[in-house]
């Protein structure tokens, strides 16, 4: 157990790491992403809205001292104290020259209790000397690096506009890990045209692959994106709460003990959602995962094979 919880949340890694709670602090670095500038597309993925991913973020037409110190006064109703960690969340935060990301990263670590980094990214844009500053801060500071996989599906991976193959991302994890830099990968749970038999195959790609960490993301659809558009002229089902939450238990049991789960549902912008309504109620949500792993008796790694394997040599 974590806690009170059945699985290995990010709360419980975190608070273990520095003894207190770490409040994460969304930023704009101001990016883009080669699926916008032109490089790949000029559209983005199909679920990413005009303000990207980080409908939570600060404005990026503030400097990164200001952000911070918005975003510490934003949380501070719900945590009063604690420590922080600056989150580059909005679009693709390695994408720019070096000496750009060098002052952006350090400018964030200099302001106060700030203990870490965490810096959302595509696999393809890891070159190898951003791959070498990053193993830098990763020696200097608590460092993850978010990479969108949403799917190993192939015909997926093309209706979301994705842009990189499998053996991209592959590669770039390789790199990361070799480097001591941990890796959290996103994974979308509902996608058309998927099915549970997916979902789970994706979970255990990226645990084989040895990621640190998980970030499960039910796919809602906001009036503000291609999907929409799409969702409106050919309707395909969504899942309901009940199959979504018996799903993300199954991935649970699928991920290693050590696995951090970032994340388990979609929490994205209320005003703009269209479907599927019951995610607006994430509380719900998290507490019908908590109830049906409880129901089953069930934990995070329960049937992973390194936790079966584990069993076997102890006899169990």
């Amino acid at each position: 157990m974590w806690g009170d919880k059945r699985y290995h949340t990010l709360d419980w890694e975190l608070k273990k790491t520095f003894g207190e709670k770490v409040i994460k602090l969304s930023l704009d670095g101001g990016f883009t992403c080669p699926n916008r500038d032109g490089t790949l597309g000029t559209s983005g993925c199909i679920f990413c809205g005009e303000q990207g991913s980080g409908d939570f973020a600060g404005s990026p037409a503030l400097p990164i001292r200001e952000q911070i110190c918005q975003q510490k006064e934003f949380m501070s109703a719900k945590w009063p104290k604690g420590k922080y960690l600056a989150y580059f969340q909005n679009f693709t935060n390695t994408y720019a020259p070096i000496e750009y990301l060098d002052t952006l990263y350090s400018e964030a670590l200099a302001e106060e209790d700030i203990v870490g980094l965490a810096i959302a990214t595509r696999p393809d844009c890891l070159p190898d000397d951003v791959i070498d500053l990053l193993e830098m801060y990763a020696q200097r500071t608590y460092l993850w690096i978010e990479l969108g996989l949403q799917t190993i599906n192939p015909v997926s991976a093309k209706f979301i506009r994705r842009g990189f193959d499998l053996e991209c991302f592959e590669r770039a994890v390789g790199k990361l890990i070799s480097r001591g830099i941990r890796v959290v990968a996103h994974l979308i749970i509902g996608l058309p045209g998927e099915s549970r038999s997916d979902y789970l195959d994706a979970v255990r790609y990226v645990a084989r692959l040895g990621v640190w960490g998980v970030k499960l993301h039910l796919l809602h659809v906001q009036r503000d994106t291609d999907l929409y558009h799409v969702y409106k002229e050919r309707p395909f089902r969504l899942l309901d709460r009940d199959e979504y939450v018996s799903i993300v238990c199954d991935a649970l049991e699928l991920l290693p003990p050590e696995v951090v789960i970032h994340r388990l549902t979609g929490d994205g912008n209320k005003k703009l959602l269209e479907a599927p309504t019951w995610s607006r109620d994430k509380l719900r949500v998290l507490s019908a995962i908590d109830g049906e792993l409880r129901l089953r008796g069930s934990l995070q790694g329960q049937k992973s094979p390194s936790t079966q394997a584990f069993a076997l040599r102890a006899g169990r």
